[in-house]
């Protein structure tokens, strides 16, 4: 096997981001990675339980040789033992920390998700630990912008709710692979077709998801689309609120969202999620800056030319670009300044 991809863990937005997109690389390409100062950027560096738990699947899928694979570890070498094999899988973030943990199961997901797609079988994946917290894409994002833009054959169901600081969710993927990723035409969005959403609590009274739809309602009265935002009590084993908002355009979609805690008006978290959303739809760009660089990497082994503009270029974005192309020959061309808009624009190598 080749000498393995080294990977410097602490460039660009120096987190976890860099691991899942070497992981998912090195899966799908039989390529073993080498990921030093891992996380390096955070106030607590390390592989922590959801980090942890995204090498662990990973080698589960390909049957890899691991080195490093604990809590706090800033190295890990990574070797696939094979092909990427579809099956059933159970993967658990709190059994990872050893107590309750709401390490989003999103990355999770996204660390695995495009390897058991592009396999040939089905995949049945049950994920537990946080499925709705900070600084990581809810499962609401998954569902409704990130797939949607790809068209890929998954399913993903919630079972339980998980915030933060408890967690203690549960979801269920189901992967019918191979899946053929196509080329993205995401420069010109078109009109505002619709706006979705929900408003989400557990394990607290109804009225506070009627007032973030409400307050929604009345924030986004004055784009010209037809709204479909309604208020959901969900279960779940703690208590959580937070509010989910997609907008369609005809061409491209983008995805809002907020977090309550206790304290926080509904309202308010409300005014957040609508507040991105509007700030969103007065800029031309199609997809919203987190999608822009969820895409790089489907993009990158795609057949054809992708181009993709995006309401700013984030260091997540130059971050998946640099990974990426440390695996695999894919054209990226990269215009606007940091923090300003930006168009994108990637030949894939399929």
């Amino acid at each position: 096997m080749s000498d393995p991809v080294a990977i410097d863990g602490s460039y660009g937005e120096g987190g976890g981001q860099v691991l899942r997109t070497a992981l998912a690389l090195a899966c799908i390409t039989q390529t073993p990675v080498e990921i030093a100062n891992l996380r390096a950027g955070r106030k607590t560096p390390g592989l922590a339980a959801q980090h942890l738990t995204c090498v662990r699947a990973a080698a589960d899928i390909c049957r890899a040789e691991v080195h490093g694979d604990k809590l706090g570890s800033q190295w890990v070498r990574f070797t696939p033992g094979g092909p990427v094999a579809p099956g059933d899988y159970t993967w658990d973030v709190s059994a990872v920390a050893g107590r309750g943990s709401a390490g989003a199961t999103s990355l999770v997901i996204q660390t695995v998700l495009l390897p058991l797609a592009l396999a040939a079988g089905r995949s049945t994946l049950t994920i537990k630990g946080g499925t709705h917290v900070p600084f990581s894409p809810p499962m609401h994002y998954l569902q409704t912008v990130f797939l949607p833009a790809l068209g890929l054959p998954v399913e993903i169901e919630v079972l339980d709710w998980g915030w933060y600081p408890r967690g203690g969710g549960a979801v269920r993927v189901e992967i019918d692979g191979p899946a053929a990723l196509s080329a993205l035409d995401l420069e010109a969005r078109g009109p505002l077709a619709r706006i979705e959403g929900v408003a989400a609590v557990t394990n607290l009274p109804a009225h506070i998801p009627q007032r973030m739809v409400n307050r929604a309602r009345g924030a986004l009265r004055g784009l010209d689309a037809p709204q479909d935002i309604t208020p959901l009590r969900a279960r779940g084993p703690a208590p959580g609120a937070g509010i989910f908002l997609t907008a369609r355009y005809a061409n491209g979609c983008a995805g809002f969202s907020a977090l309550g805690k206790k304290g926080k008006a509904s309202e308010a978290v409300a005014e957040e999620a609508c507040n991105a959303l509007l700030a969103h739809h007065r800029s031309a760009a199609a997809v919203d800056k987190h999608l822009a660089d969820q895409l790089v990497l489907p993009c990158a082994l795609a057949a054809g030319r992708s181009v993709i503009t995006t309401p700013e270029v984030t260091l997540h974005l130059t971050t998946n670009i640099h990974v990426v192309q440390q695996f695999v020959a894919a054209g990226v061309a990269l215009s606007g300044k940091a923090g300003a808009p930006g168009r994108l624009e990637i030949a894939g190598v399929s």
